[in-house]
């Protein structure tokens, strides 16, 4: 599998894409837009491990000034959320979504290679799943708050917020990463819309709005 980030993507030439992921009995379609920029998002924290950690232990050092965060937690954290995302469309319906069942105190929180693995495995994943699932799919989302709280939500919905949830856990890495005097990528960590304001690079390219 290759991996690289495609940062010559432009917002106008995205929008142009069928945003509903459509059955496979159809013709060939684009790649679906949704797929597109999890993916993308992800492969940010591959590229981050391949390229700017140069230790396991810069993984589990401690934040200053986020008390009790680590890279490695970050990582873990905003992957999972994906995870249990295919995991509960992929399952027979009802479909049923929790958040609040993740495993904490995994490898890919201490060791650059586990966490590699398993984000590759989560991009894996979504590029199986999200092409398959219908964006308006139902889903009930139970939520502890700390009251059980029960939602009706769809895929598409879920996607997206896995996504900017996974981009503000890549600010909070940043600035780990900073402590750490390690000079990330401009855009990691900064949600598109913050890019276009300060008309900067996104990740799939500069919009034109």
């Amino acid at each position: 599998m290759i991996l690289r980030i495609h940062h010559l993507f432009s917002f106008q030439i995205l929008a142009q894409t069928e945003f509903r992921c459509t059955p496979k009995a159809l013709p060939p379609r684009p790649p679906c837009l949704p797929a597109t920029i999890t993916v993308t998002i992800l492969l940010q924290a591959v590229d981050l491990l391949d390229n700017y950690l140069t230790s396991d232990d810069q993984l589990t050092i401690s934040s200053k000034f986020l008390p009790g965060s680590t890279i490695g937690k970050h990582l873990r954290h905003a992957r999972d959320h994906f995870v249990l995302l295919m995991e509960s469309v992929s399952a027979p319906p009802p479909h049923i979504l929790s958040y609040d069942k993740r495993c904490r105190n995994t490898p890919m929180e201490g060791s650059r290679a586990a966490a590699r693995a398993a984000l590759v495995e989560a991009i894996e994943q979504l590029e199986e799943c999200v092409p398959r699932t219908r964006m308006d799919a139902p889903l009930t989302l139970h939520a502890v708050t700390p009251d059980l709280q029960e939602f009706q939500t769809t895929f598409g919905r879920e996607l997206w917020f896995a996504g900017l949830h996974c981009v503000h856990h890549w600010s909070m890495v940043r600035v780990i990463a900073g402590e750490l005097n390690i000079r990330l990528t401009e855009d990691f960590g900064f949600a598109p819309s913050t890019l276009v304001y300060q008309d900067r690079q996104a990740p799939l390219g500069k919009a034109k709005i």
